[in-house]
């Protein structure tokens, strides 16, 4: 089907015939049975018609996983997933459990050039969220007591929209919940860089608690671009948030950007990594836009963005990855996802030693993820010897991504895992 399609369109695409998320399974099973470069190669282009430049970069980010893997003992450990499903304002292509929090209003009396904030429904809800989102942590560590608990990630969503009253809270009833004591690595997502610029304090309390990776991303820096996807904050207020979080004291910052957004170029792709490249961060994801149903761009798609000429789409990606190495950041883990900008990919850069140890785990389905909050899905990975039954046994728990059900709902989400685990 694909070589008829592809005959008929004139276009071959970069990932060939393969629609899956986890295109370097395939390179990481065929080193794990001692095949060289060359005949995974061969396999890659010939069975899935997958490019050599892909091929070859399927086997790079394998032998980095599997070489990072190979320092811990991740089969006999779990990770916990903590979704925030709150932002400040949500993005025009967020698809996720992300309920906002201010609303752009009228202009002010006081200023008349300035746009008032309000409130939504969902601020008023976020310590009931809490509440219940406890109730959940507590039934989780209960059900994994005896068994160690390797990395935790706190996402969303944006956590750090919340309070710093709230952020405590949380953190604090985290760490008096769960055995924190093999912990290797401790991830808060920052994401909106305004998020820890509205109230001082924020970033000390994370380090208070041990937070030891953030995540402060632009998506792009041009301002325009924000603008255009409602992305509510400045620039400048994202270079002003990593700085702040260096001076915290963070060694390891993740910066995000997201490849396709409407009405960029190339050249504007170039742009944004050059402003990164100034910041230096130790961790970079490079996403190529997926259009999702739930996001506004995909309400409001005209078939523009989906359309994104394959070439455009290919020289964006190879201006990120050139800049990506060029910081002396290494790939090392990779995904897609459906209606990705120009059949892409998206990709995580890190220094040597900073690699997200979650993402690595997440996306190769090595070790089993218990997840609490809003559109958190658990996953149990059965790591038995080969000659069991249950060998590369997967399933999943999926918790209701609404708001207001998960709230009435929580003890059925907490059944849910029990049932799984059980």
């Amino acid at each position: 089907m694909y070589a008829l399609l592809s005959e008929e369109t004139g276009r071959e695409l970069p990932w060939g015939a393969l629609t899956g998320i986890r295109p370097t399974k395939i390179a990481t099973q065929m080193l794990a049975d001692k095949k060289d470069d060359n005949t995974i190669i061969s396999y890659l282009k010939n069975v899935h018609l997958v490019t050599e430049e892909k091929a070859r970069l399927s086997i790079e980010i394998a032998r980095r996983e599997t070489e990072i893997l190979s320092r811990h003992h991740y089969a006999d450990g779990y990770s916990l997933y903590v979704g925030i499903p709150f932002c400040p304002t949500r993005c025009a292509y967020c698809s996720f459990a992300a309920y906002p929090l201010q609303q752009a209003g009228s202009p002010s009396a006081s200023h008349p050039d300035r746009t008032e904030v309000l409130k939504t429904k969902y601020a008023s809800m976020t310590d009931k969220y809490l509440v219940c989102l406890e109730k959940e942590l507590a039934a989780t560590a209960k059900l994994m007591r005896g068994v160690r608990l390797d990395t935790v990630y706190i996402g969303g969503g944006t956590p750090t929209s919340l309070s710093v009253a709230q952020l405590t809270r949380l953190l604090k009833f985290l760490r008096a919940t769960f055995d924190f004591s093999k912990v290797k690595e401790f991830t808060v997502e920052a994401g909106r860089p305004d998020s820890i610029l509205d109230v001082i304090g924020k970033l000390l309390t994370l380090r208070e608690y041990d937070v030891d990776r953030i995540c402060v991303n632009p998506q792009t820096m041009r301002q325009r671009t924000l603008d255009a996807i409602g992305r509510a904050h400045t620039v400048e207020q994202t270079r002003e948030a990593f700085h702040l979080a260096r001076d915290a004291g963070f060694e390891n910052i993740n910066m995000d950007i997201i490849l396709g957004l409407p009405g960029e170029t190339p050249e504007d792709v170039a742009f944004t990594m050059r402003e990164i490249a100034k910041l230096a961060p130790d961790d970079l994801t490079v996403h190529s836009l997926a259009l999702k149903r739930g996001s506004r761009m995909w309400e409001e798609r005209t078939g523009t963005a989906e359309s994104t000429q394959h070439e455009i789409a290919a020289a964006m990606s190879r201006i990120a990855i050139e800049g990506a190495r060029e910081m002396g950041l290494v790939p090392y883990y990779l995904y897609r996802q459906k209606n990705m900008t120009g059949n892409m990919e998206n990709i995580g850069f890190a220094k040597p030693g900073k690699e997200g140890l979650t993402n690595i785990l997440g996306m190769e389905e090595v070790q089993s993820i218990l997840a609490c909050g809003a559109g958190a899905i658990t996953k149990r990975v059965w790591n038995v010897p080969p000659d069991d039954p249950q060998h590369g046994l997967i399933r999943r728990a999926a918790n209701v991504k609404e708001l207001e059900a998960y709230l009435s709902r929580v003890d059925e989400m907490i059944e849910r895992k029990e049932m799984l685990f059980s």
